[in-house]
């Protein structure tokens, strides 16, 4: 009899499970805060993960479980027009991406061994990545960071969240229970 999923590859699976998705959703989110700094965002904040709040770091605060999603919020921007609006959109996969690249020109060059651990990096970054930029509404009615960007450019977005982006106004509290 063939074994196809063992034990190893259930430790490989929790291990990226619980440990890579996070950072690449780290990763995904700091593109999208980077050009919310860029372009004057105020109280910027990164949420990995849901439930109650176990610690927070610098303005990174991590949640129960953290292993599922993540998102980012901020206040107003100090340029806010289409494009600028269509770049934090697209941060988050632009960072995915350029991670992708750095990791994968460390491993051509030797400079990385080739490993599981880097596959699995690139793999749920690619994941993020596509399922970020597909241009489609998610069954809460938010747009994706593709269709926001579409519509950002378009000029028809009516406000400014998306599945893992919020903009926080001066009465909000807290977007992630």
């Amino acid at each position: 009899m063939i074994i196809i999923f063992g034990l190893p590859d259930i430790i490989k699976f929790l291990f990226s499970f619980f440990l890579i998705m996070p950072i690449v959703t780290l990763i995904h989110l700091s593109g999208h805060i980077f050009f919310v700094s860029i372009f004057g965002g105020s109280e910027k904040k990164i949420l990995i993960g849901c439930g109650n709040k176990l610690f927070t770091f610098w303005n990174i605060e991590v949640r129960k479980y953290y292993f599922w999603n993540g998102t980012c919020e901020f206040k107003g921007l100090k340029h806010d027009n289409r494009l600028t609006n269509m770049l934090i959109y697209l941060g988050g996969s632009i960072f995915n991406l350029v991670s992708m690249l750095f990791i994968y020109s460390l491993i051509y060059q030797s400079v990385l061994e080739s490993s599981v651990i880097w596959y699995q990096f690139i793999y749920f970054s690619f994941y993020i990545m596509f399922f970020s930029l597909f241009p489609m509404y998610f069954a809460d009615g938010t747009p994706s960071d593709g269709k926001a960007a579409e519509l950002a450019l378009k000029n028809q977005l009516e406000d400014k969240v998306t599945d893992d982006i919020f903009v926080k106004k001066k009465d909000d509290e807290d977007s992630c229970k």
